[in-house]
């Protein structure tokens, strides 16, 4: 997932890393077996339930420096089940940017089980997450919400983690771009003894994608990338637009739902008098800690909140019911859709220290040729921010290369979700048709951000994609199915009417 500036939910977001415990994995460098690959270990990793084999590699912090500082990149690899098991596995490239792909591992493993039985699945921790030379921020759930909306909070908090950063043995903030971590990824392929493999990558996972199949495109067999974030997207302008295009989508749908409209009829007229009111004094219930706090509440800080629900439309469907409560000056309700994305997982919580590493280096210093124009509610918040982050955050180099879009050699599937509020379908558009003929776009238009390990149809186009044995055929696999999946209906809270009504009827029944 891109991670999002939502700041009532920052500190619960705040990334922790998200490194599942990988007991049994070494914790320095394997050493190199007689054949040269890299030796693996009999481990356990959260949220799977059998052993797996972990490992790492040993890499120069600076590519250029050989020699200088070393970092470990950690991976863990889950066998194929089936004995004659194909010699391309499949490599998933986690999201954010700051993501733990190791701690993906319990999560996304019943979601590539077909894949599994006969293909291993490879899952890297890229530089600066999980534990490979992490860039973790602490953690300030628990800190009183009034501390963490203040205007200028986050950037101090963010101040304070790049200075406790830049004092660790691999604190030099500028070698954690997309364009060397993926020459990591590389060396672990090496490592492993395989020719070739299929990547599979989501959000910023698509990025990294791009970018190995640019460095190495004969590396690569298939791959599928799911709400594309290419290289040249300047994820902080984008941001506030498609976030904008979201919200919209979701008011424009209550309009047109004839229970939702009879419930909110003056919702959008709602929302803007809500904007205009801020900032005031609003009460809410700490997500983590459960007490009441009075706050005071920021234009930043809601739109902050309502992105996140806008990532999935079941949870979206809730957005009418709760901008409507805010209206009436009740926020628990908005606040909570807030603090569900990911659900708390630890394992979708985001490297702070890695994710502004790679956004400073490859998106803030094209942010000023941006002719993207501010989006109405959202205006340049997210540009703004990152902006005055990126100000005094090390700025790594990127190649001019980075930033093009070769023509592949090799079947990419590109999955995006009409309603994706970071990654919609405008940029996997573009990237399809710089990619060329290999390339095959499949747009699922009620879905949100990431599309194609999430729904069981998709899952299934997925499986074919790969598993097809040539690629005129993965190129043709049917997606029809992508199109039948309808939006959510606005969830509707129940009203005192109908309520005393169904209260009512159970008294009559138990007569």
């Amino acid at each position: 997932m891109l991670a999002t500036t939502a700041l009532c939910a920052s500190a619960a977001s705040a990334a922790d890393g998200g490194a599942a415990s990988a007991t049994g994995a070494t914790s320095a460098a394997s050493t190199a077996s007689a054949d040269g690959l890299a030796s693996l270990t009999a481990c356990r990793v959260d949220g799977v339930p059998t052993e797996v084999q972990c490992g790492s590699i040993r890499r120069p912090l600076d590519p250029a420096r050989p020699t200088g500082t070393q970092i470990d990149i950690h991976f863990v690899v889950v066998r194929a089940l089936a004995r004659n098991k194909f010699p391309d596995p499949v490599l998933l490239l986690a999201g954010g940017p700051g993501q733990s792909a190791v701690a993906l591992t319990g999560m996304v493993l019943p979601r590539l089980s077909r894949l599994n039985y006969r293909r291993d699945l490879v899952f890297v921790d890229q530089r600066g997450t999980g534990r490979s030379a992490p860039l973790v921020c602490p953690d300030n759930s628990d800190k009183p919400l009034e501390e963490l909306v203040q205007p200028g909070a986050r950037l101090r908090l963010l101040d304070q983690c790049r200075t406790q950063l830049e004092r660790l043995p691999h604190g030099d903030l500028r070698f954690y771009t997309t364009t060397i971590a993926m020459q990591d990824m590389d060396a672990v392929r090496a490592a492993l003894g395989v020719e070739q493999w299929n990547l599979v990558g989501a959000s910023y996972g698509t990025r990294a994608g791009l970018e190995y199949q640019r460095q190495f495109p004969q590396r690569v067999r298939r791959a599928v990338i799911d709400g594309v974030a290419p290289p040249d997207m300047v994820l902080p302008v984008s941001f506030s637009r498609d976030v904008q295009a979201a919200l919209d989508g979701v008011i424009d749908a209550c309009a047109k739902e004839t229970a939702c409209n009879a419930r909110f009829p003056a919702l959008r007229t709602e929302w803007q008098g809500l904007l205009k009111s801020l900032p005031r004094k609003v009460t809410f219930t700490h997500p983590v800690t459960g007490r009441s706090e009075d706050v005071t509440l920021t234009r930043e800080a809601l739109l902050g909140m309502v992105r996140p629900p806008l990532y999935a439309p079941a949870t979206a469907a809730a957005l009418p019911a709760a901008l409507h409560e805010a209206a009436q000056g009740r926020f628990d309700a908005v606040a909570g859709l807030a603090g569900q994305l990911g659900g708390g997982s630890r394992a979708t919580r985001i490297a702070e220290g890695m994710h502004f590493s790679v956004i400073c280096a490859e998106d803030a210093p094209r942010i000023t040729q941006s002719t993207e124009a501010p989006a109405a509610d959202f205006g340049t918040l997210d540009s703004d921010l990152y902006s005055s982050v990126c100000r005094q955050w090390p700025r790594g180099e990127v190649p001019a290369a980075f930033y093009t879009l070769p023509v592949s050699k090799t079947p990419v599937l590109l999955v995006s979700g009409g309603a994706d509020p970071a990654t919609p379908p405008r940029h996997a558009t573009r990237v399809a048709q710089a990619l060329g003929a290999q390339a095959v776009h499949v747009v699922v238009p009620q879905a949100g951000h990431g599309v194609a390990l999430t729904l069981a149809c998709m899952r299934d186009v997925v499986y074919r994609f790969i598993d097809a044995p040539k690629d005129a055929d993965a190129l043709r696999v049917d997606t029809a199915c992508a199109t039948r999946i309808p939006r959510p209906p606005a969830f509707l809270p129940p009203t005192p009417a109908t309520v005393s009504a169904a209260a009512s009827a159970a008294r009559e029944s138990n007569r």
